[in-house]
């Protein structure tokens, strides 16, 4: 970690001890991530809010909830490390980050997956998320992982050229993905070219033009202001990348069987608003698709459309997910595909 970003977490860390005398009779959970501070704008920072507000209330102050947004503290890769370290006691760690500390969270990224949000809860909350969250654990050692929150909703592509209605309307665009092989394979499937780039540099690039476009959720279109420099959006629905909040395992370890409990029941209810936030920014009529219709050409798949680019694009995936990830992969693959066919299959209230 560089020298400037120890000094910040000193810093940091030493203000809000010095300004809560009483914070050594406490347990402090000190929570970091990488999104803006704002709980109505920002999925991510619901999800801490209402935790916070919760495990506050519920525990009468013997937990105290601080967290520090906007990267505060470091990057989402430094947040990570610093949970397993015992310098924060919990983040919502990115997939592209969390791929650094453990690969196998690739097994999330077979494209077209899923056919609604609700299916990629059933999944996350049920069989496959708990499997996911103990190999993790296992692989880490030194985390709890407690859920896995809503970065946004499904990914979709903009771009600055054409509406992309078919296989053929991706050729020759260059599309920014995150660091991970797998983002970049399903972009190169489809027959663009898969651009990896930091976050940092995604909004300047698209408006100078070295990358024709990017693929997010769009609530993160809309508060990157994307479309002040993309005039197309296509629904393409085609990943779905949660967080994983994780938390320090020592930490965990040291409360009590009922403060457990409560910090269980925090996230469970956290979760749920963190998911509301996202579907209500998507239909707000500033922040979501409405908003974003004044300055940008917006399109949904047609399901031959969806279907071709299925069959582009999961082959390739599943098959590099086998290879890179091995046995214990492939296990994980196996039931993220088998529990991900019996959500889409399922109906509410019947």
């Amino acid at each position: 970690m560089k020298t400037i970003n120890k000094s910040l977490i000193a810093a940091a860390l030493a203000t809000t001890l010095l300004s809560a005398p009483f914070a050594m009779a406490e347990k402090v959970l000190r929570i970091g991530h990488d999104n803006k501070a704002d709980m109505m704008e920002n999925p991510a920072h619901a999800f801490t809010g209402v935790f916070k507000n919760i495990v506050e209330v519920a525990t009468n102050g013997e937990i105290k909830v601080q967290v520090f947004p906007s990267n505060q503290l470091g990057t989402a890769k430094e947040h990570i490390q610093m949970v397993r370290d015992g310098q924060l006691q919990g983040t919502l760690a990115p997939v592209g980050p969390l791929a650094g500390y453990y690969p196998r969270i690739g097994v999330l990224d077979v494209p077209f997956a899923f056919t609604s949000n609700a299916s990629t809860y059933e999944v996350l909350d049920g069989k496959f998320g708990q499997a996911l969250a103990r190999d993790i654990e296992s692989e880490l050692k030194d985390v709890k992982v407690l859920g896995f929150p809503d970065t946004g909703g499904f990914f979709s592509v903009t771009n600055s050229k054409r509406p992309l209605e078919s296989l053929d309307d991706f050729k020759g665009l260059r599309i920014r993905t995150m660091t991970l092989p797998t983002h970049q394979k399903i972009i190169q499937s489809l027959g663009a070219e898969a651009y990896p780039l930091s976050w940092g540099e995604v909004y300047s690039s698209l408006q100078t033009g070295v990358i024709d476009g990017q693929m997010n959720p769009i609530p993160t279109v809309s508060f990157a202001k994307f479309n002040e420099v993309q005039g197309y959006l296509t629904l393409t629905n085609h990943l779905f990348a949660p967080y994983t909040f994780m938390i320090n395992k020592d930490f965990y370890d040291g409360l009590t069987a009922e403060q457990q409990k409560i910090v269980s029941d925090a996230v469970e209810i956290a979760l749920s608003s963190n998911r509301g936030l996202s579907r209500l920014i998507e239909a707000s009529s500033d922040r979501g698709i409405e908003g974003l219709k004044s300055k940008m050409k917006i399109n949904a798949l047609t399901a031959t459309a969806r279907q071709k680019m299925s069959d582009a694009t999961q082959p390739g995936v599943i098959e590099y997910i086998k290879e890179t990830h091995g046995e214990k992969g492939t296990e994980l693959l196996n039931l993220f595909l088998t529990e991900v066919d019996k959500a889409n299959e399922s109906v509410y209230l019947q």
